[in-house]
């Protein structure tokens, strides 16, 4: 059987390693670098042995050859450009790239490429191309168009948030310290004397409105006029010609008032939850007059004044009498109909005398 020979030396005259087999039999001859003549191996020159020293005792990397840069991928070009790969042409252009024999400014023009370089192309966009692209960057009509119309609609939904609010809450606040103060102002002239019955002006409180059932006073003024009286949270008499109504006092007519349902402070909201025998007192400066509510129309035109007649029509009431009537909007948030709530005068009674039963309760 012949023993396979060693593939190669180590290199640095060391006993020469290879695949032996299992014919191996011992040292080396210390002459040569030939093995037992087991099988018939070549002699081998034996290399002089090196000093042991750090240089010899590790392992090594080859040394690459000269003018080659190592690279982890393997693929060093001769020209020193690592990476570069293909024929003479391309190691040329890789070495002017990179700083090589055409280069005078070394690594510089490859790591600052062009503005205008397309990602991965390598060259400069051409003045058309900067144009196509500056005109994709840039938003079309269209685009342009939606967003004017989206920020209008958003500034249209604020300012109406806005006037809802204000309408809602900030009028009802105004209009209830408005009130408040008439009312305030009244009561201090009536006890120091300073109020008589009579003529009032336009805007001008006489009285105060008492409804029990809804938790209501609020101050009675002459006329209807919304920015005089109603917008103040007043409650407003028809005391003007054509819409002329009788007074408290008056031994016989229709006292005609009118308010707001909603906003600004809407005194009258929730007149349509009273029910016959319910109070309204109308409180002056010298008397309480009880009036005991009737009837009610839900619902009628604007125009149908016929409703603040000395006698209603549509009140039940066939004969002259002393009655009152409220009149405010309907349905609620507008001002389409009208809602009337008619009553019946069933007490006067003097102030001296103190409050009416209906004021106790």
């Amino acid at each position: 059987m012949t023993t396979p020979r060693p593939e190669r030396e180590d290199g640095y005259g060391g006993v020469p390693y290879g695949s032996y087999g299992p014919a191996f039999m011992g040292p080396a001859d210390p002459g040569t670098a030939r093995m037992p003549a087991v099988g018939g191996y070549d002699d081998y020159p034996v290399m002089p042995e090196l000093p042991l020293d750090d240089r010899t005792m590790g392992l090594r990397v080859p040394a690459p050859p000269e003018g080659a840069y190592g690279s982890l991928s393997g693929s060093a070009g001769a020209s020193g450009a690592p990476g570069t790969t293909g024929g003479r042409a391309a190691r040329r252009k890789a070495a002017k790239r990179g700083g090589g024999r055409g280069g005078r400014h070394g690594g510089g023009r490859e790591a600052a490429a062009p503005a205008g370089a397309v990602e991965g192309a390598g060259r400069p966009l051409s003045r058309m191309e900067a144009r196509q692209r500056e005109r994709a960057r840039k938003p079309g009509a269209a685009v342009l168009v939606s967003r004017a119309v989206g920020e209008l609609f958003i500034t249209t939904g604020v300012v109406m948030l806005l006037f809802v609010t204000y309408q809602l809450w900030w009028t009802n606040v105004r209009a209830h310290a408005q009130a408040g103060s008439e009312a305030s102002q009244l009561q201090d002239e009536w006890a120091n004397g300073k109020r008589a019955p009579g003529a009032f002006e336009p805007g001008q409180g006489f009285a105060l409105l008492h409804i029990p059932k809804l938790d209501v006073v609020v101050p009675i003024a002459e006329g209807v006029s919304n920015k005089d009286v109603l917008d103040k949270g007043m409650v407003g008499h028809y005391g003007e010609a054509p819409l002329k109504t009788a007074m408290p006092y008056d031994k016989a007519g229709n006292f005609g008032l009118a308010a707001h349902r909603n906003t600004h402070g809407e005194p009258f909201r929730y007149i349509n939850r009273l029910v016959p025998g319910d109070a309204v007192v109308v409180e002056t400066q010298d008397e309480y007059f009880v009036y005991k509510m009737a009837s009610t129309l839900p619902v009628t035109p604007p125009s149908n004044t016929s409703v603040l007649n000395p006698v209603p029509q549509g009140s039940g009431f066939t004969q002259q009498g002393r009655y009152i009537t409220l009149t405010t909007c309907t349905p609620e948030f507008t001002s389409k109909y009208r809602l009337i709530v008619w009553g019946k005068m069933v007490e006067e009674r003097p102030r001296s005398k103190g409050k009416p039963d209906a004021l106790i309760q």
